[in-house]
């Protein structure tokens, strides 16, 4: 994994460019929604409704999910940041996938149940882990490197229980229960997909251009905030709940 070398950095440029605007536009994003652990209305209600084998709604479902999920796509966004080989890209992301599809069908299936704000809180700290270690801070104040895939596997453990929280908060028909997981697994896995190309298209356009090395130690000191933003509102919603 490349990790941003050090450089001279001008912090109230930084801030008044990328840090504040980013706040101001999480703090819109997540005020409205922040405490009902992104799941809409009529998702809920469809959810609650449903019985028997539903699996094209809940591969839509899990797909729309994992796609409006800003939380695991900015973990998304760190993860490949650095990565130019698809082969690498494939790797990081398998990891990613495996965790999460563990601990999502574990969580829903045994009813192993997990605070919602602790667990989106950590994953709010995941975002600010990989941050930082495409800032190289890790080696600069640990004086080694993490292992990076063994980080991007843990997180996705967290980010399976998260997903697995949001199906938690209602009561799921038992008939058909296990496909319906499974095909939500499925969608997630889509949305990710989709959320992965569309990252990558951008990046590919942007790495092209001059202005990504001179941005790029700013584009992940606003992904760390955007992170310690998250993990605030979930500590803040669980405290208060």
């Amino acid at each position: 994994m490349q990790a941003l070398p050090d450089r001279q950095i001008s912090w109230p440029g930084i801030l008044k460019r990328y840090l504040f605007p980013l706040m101001l536009f999480l703090l819109t994003l997540t005020a409205a929604d922040a405490f009902a652990h992104g799941v809409s209305d009529d998702d809920k209600a469809f959810i609650v409704q449903s019985s028997g084998m539903q699996l094209l709604p809940f591969i839509y479902l899990g797909a729309k999910h994992m796609v409006t999920g800003y939380d695991h796509l900015l973990f998304l966004f760190g993860v490949i940041f650095f990565l130019y080989r698809m082969r690498d890209v494939g790797v990081y992301v398998t990891l990613f996938a495996f965790g999460h599809s563990v601990t999502l069908l574990y969580g829903v299936l045994s009813g192993t149940h997990v605070n919602p704000y602790l667990v989106d809180a950590i994953i709010g700290l995941s975002v600010v882990y990989k941050a930082l270690d495409n800032l190289g801070a890790f080696k600069r104040v640990l004086g080694f490197q993490p292992n990076t895939k063994a980080a991007v596997l843990i997180f996705g453990f967290f980010h399976g229980f998260g997903l697995a929280t949001k199906l938690q908060e209602f009561t799921l028909s038992p008939e058909g229960l296990v496909p319906n997981i499974l095909a939500f697994n499925v969608g997630v896995e889509f949305g990710q997909l989709l959320a992965l190309g569309a990252i990558l298209i951008i990046m590919g356009f942007w790495r092209r251009t001059e202005a990504f090395r001179h941005h790029a130690f700013a584009a992940n000191v606003a992904l760390m905030t955007a992170g310690f933003v998250l993990i605030g509102f979930q500590l803040t919603g669980y405290f208060n709940a």
